[in-house]
């Protein structure tokens, strides 16, 4: 897919709108300096910063991953803001349109989408190799993977169909059905927590894939949609937001978002291909205390620490 956001300047525009949002198409700029502007002309900002867009796909197998208008909360008493070092960074297939992303006992697992491209594999970290890989049925758009004892969990996009199968051997163990598109997945031990690209956390019971509970994000009163990969970190839910360069630290118990990880500026233009697509794919390994991201299509996935951003 080719690449619809410049990623080397300010060339992206925001949209203040007075429900207490901002619709973005690219970039974050200072948003202090921004709402002090937007407060005293007293009402809806519009900025244009000379934005340029690539016009888009006509391939409706990947219309999952055309640019969409994203809507994040600003409000005045914000949660905690994280930008990032990189500790690390591995080779990543290019190739790969990462949905979903799991560190296990030293290997990644990864969940790729596409119809008739989408895969399960098992990847060497240092070196990207795919040591496993298993093709999803051509009528599947693979989405988020989680391992929850010994099993892998994959979701489909608009199929309503799930798969489990056993970590090891990759075998098929079961296919089950839910109501909702499903994007990403992951669990704190009890049970599987699961997004749908609406501002909607959903809690499975592990065994029966029954829903148990929900809860909505927000960020304030605002909610948080577009809910995409997930990975369940010290107590907390970390969700890409989809088409953003932004993580957020979710309270599943409240749907509170804690904080906002800004990952601007990770894949570099000298790093990057024209085709690789938006931020997403989080994986931790608890042992070690290591966070990984990567993006669909990166030739790279990153190690790094997070930094409190101070004012």
């Amino acid at each position: 897919m080719p690449r619809t956001m410049n990623r080397n300047g300010p060339t992206k525009d925001l949209v203040f709108l007075s429900n207490g949002y901002v619709r973005e198409h690219g970039i974050h700029l200072a948003l202090g300096v921004i709402l002090i502007v937007a407060v005293l002309l007293g009402g809806t900002l519009v900025v244009d910063i000379h934005a340029q867009r690539a016009p888009a796909s006509s391939n409706l197998v990947v219309e999952r991953d055309e640019p969409q208008n994203t809507y994040f909360p600003v409000t005045f008493s914000s949660p905690h803001y994280y930008t990032y070092r990189v500790v690390n960074s591995f080779p990543h297939d290019p190739e790969a349109l990462t949905q979903g992303l799991v560190f296990d006992n030293g290997t990644l697992f990864e969940g790729t989408g596409l119809y008739g491209k989408s895969t399960l594999r098992q990847v060497e970290l240092e070196t990207g190799a795919v040591l496993r890989s298993l093709s999803l049925a051509s009528q599947y758009f693979g989405e988020g993977i989680t391992i929850y004892k010994d099993q892998v969990v994959q979701l489909s996009w608009r199929s309503n169909t799930g798969f489990l199968y056993d970590k090891d051997s990759f075998e098929l163990l079961q296919t089950f059905s839910y109501p909702t598109e499903g994007w990403g997945i992951t669990h704190d031990g009890v049970r599987l927590i699961v997004s749908d690209g609406t501002s909607t956390l959903y809690f499975w019971d592990p065994v029966t894939f029954e829903e148990i509970g929900r809860i909505e994000v927000h960020d304030e009163d605002a909610p948080v949609s577009r809910l995409n990969e997930l990975e369940y970190v010290r107590g907390e839910v970390f969700a890409n937001v989809y088409y953003t360069d932004r993580i957020a630290r979710i309270n599943p118990h409240t749907g509170k978002v804690t904080g906002w990880i800004n990952l601007k500026g990770l894949l570099d233009s000298e790093e990057g291909l024209e085709s690789a697509g938006v931020l997403n794919g989080i994986a931790y390994d608890a042992e070690n205390d290591r966070l990984f991201v990567t993006g669909k299509r990166w030739p790279k996935l990153f190690e790094i620490r997070l930094i409190a951003w101070e004012e």
